[in-house]
């Protein structure tokens, strides 16, 4: 029987850094993950030990430090197909170079009436986030969010589901939905304002999710996919995860305490966990390498 090397790559996994750009005493801050995957001939290193086309993780590395300090990074996906195209183009051994970059948000801290020019704070669970692909058919960018934490205390229901005999779940048409969204997208066109698409995605699903009634986590999910769609025509197609972060209803009057539908359970494991596709007929599907 024969014994063949099949898909294999290899990377700089989650290099972190720290980038200051300082105008006098007045700093701007971004801090970036980036993860960095090649693919190519790389079988002599697997078969024969033989690490001549094998530019090492650690050069990957510098080469991310070395680029975020040569210039501002500038909008992620920018920063990410920069670094791509360079990885590409060192060795003819390398043919796809992946760099997927995930940033945290940083604001200034308020001091008085203002913010102070070098003090910040980290605002929250969110995250943005770019895969650009680079290799011979061109270049490829997807972009996304994570982490951005959302919640309803009205106008969520859930009834109508199908019933097994392990099911003890009651109907309810108000209750509190809330959920971590992660997103991903990827664009029909490498000409796009990066910044304005990625704050026009984002405000399309936090508006789709308030203004929407909620029969369903699932339906909620299509609802805010296709407003991406209907508000961002650079965008071709959408991800989207969130699960459902469940509140449970606490029954106070077994406290002797009056109240209804005002303190709740907060459950984090386990959790439901609701994943969709949202694309525009005729967009191409199946795994892309942007993803």
């Amino acid at each position: 029987m024969a014994i063949v090397l099949g898909e294999n790559r290899y990377g700089k996994a989650e290099t972190r850094l720290l980038r200051v750009t300082r105008h006098g005493d007045r700093h701007e801050i971004r801090e970036l993950t980036v993860g960095v995957s090649l693919e190519g001939d790389f079988a002599a290193a697997h078969l024969r030990g033989d690490n001549s086309a094998v530019l090492p993780t650690d050069s990957q590395k510098n080469t991310v430090y070395a680029f975020a300090a040569d210039r501002p990074v500038g909008e992620i996906e920018d920063f990410a197909l920069r670094l791509a195209s360079h990885f590409v183009s060192t060795s003819e051994a390398i043919w796809r170079a992946t760099v997927h970059v995930d940033e945290r948000p940083w604001e200034r801290i308020e001091v008085g009436e203002g913010r102070h020019p070098h003090a910040f704070r980290l605002a929250g669970e969110e995250r943005r986030q770019t895969r650009a692909v680079v290799d011979e058919a061109g270049a490829r960018v997807a972009a996304g969010l994570d982490g951005l934490v959302v919640l309803k205390s009205a106008g969520s229901e859930f009834r109508g589901f199908a019933r097994d005999r392990y099911t003890t779940l009651q109907e309810t048409s108000d209750r509190i939905l809330a959920t971590a969204v992660t997103a991903r997208w990827r664009f029909a066109t490498l000409d796009v304002d990066w910044a304005a698409s990625f704050a026009g995605v984002r405000a399309a699903l936090l508006r789709r999710f308030a203004g929407h009634h909620s029969l369903s986590l699932q339906q909620t999910l299509y609802e805010m996919g296709k407003a991406v769609l209907e508000a961002q025509p650079e965008v071709a197609e959408i991800r989207l995860s969130m699960p459902n972060r469940h509140h449970f209803e606490v029954d106070v009057a077994a406290f002797g305490v009056a109240g209804r539908h005002e303190v709740f359970q907060i459950a984090d494991r386990p959790y439901g966990l609701i994943e969709g596709t949202v694309r525009r007929d005729g967009a191409p599907g199946g795994p892309t390498p942007a993803w």
